[in-house]
């Protein structure tokens, strides 16, 4: 009978050691858990920090590059006014072939100071003559059959075209040649 006692005793303070044990596991247990939720939400929170930085840097460029544009092309209402004069300027000296020396000579000064002036702020003209046939700058106005020149290719230009820095201002109005 002696050993049942001690026997109990044993066993009783196994489980009253076991019990802390298990506890102590448990808590181990619950605070891996939270390091790992706190582990997943700082790489959540690392993406979200490196996407807005990414969306930040696109805008900046996107920015910089709408700041260019408009930089660029500040002037395009005022340059697309002044094309009616410049073809005003060149009709009169078209026209005035035979007048006064001293009047042509003027008005050819004025246009050439006046597309120097255009041409330093990117306008340039599309004049196609003997070109091929580019919708993204040309408008056909009419056809013409000429079997001596390639098809498509622009036979007359009633109105020269301009382009400011790369865009296109006003198509040229052109007569395009084709074949049957």
């Amino acid at each position: 009978m002696t050993t049942e006692p001690m026997k109990d005793a044993a066993e009783q303070a196994a489980a009253e050691n076991a019990e802390p044990g298990t506890r102590q596991d448990e808590a181990v247990a619950a605070l891996e858990q939270e390091l790992e939720a706190a582990r997943g939400e700082n790489a959540l929170l690392r993406e979200d920090a490196l996407r807005e930085r990414a969306d930040l840097e696109n805008q900046r460029k996107r920015m910089a590059r709408e700041l260019e544009n408009a930089r660029r092309f500040a002037n395009e209402r005022l340059l697309g006014e002044l094309l009616p004069v410049i073809d005003s300027l060149e009709a009169a000296l078209q026209a005035g072939g035979e007048g006064e020396a001293g009047v042509r000579e003027g008005i050819e000064l004025t246009l050439r100071m006046l597309l120097k002036v255009a041409s330093d702020h990117g306008l340039a003209e599309v004049h196609p003559v003997d070109a091929p046939f580019n919708p993204e700058h040309h408008q056909a106005m009419s056809a013409t059959t000429d079997p001596d020149r390639p098809a498509d290719q622009v036979v007359q230009v009633y109105q020269k075209g301009w382009v400011l820095n790369g865009r296109l201002l006003r198509p040229a109005l052109v007569v395009v040649n084709k074949h049957d």
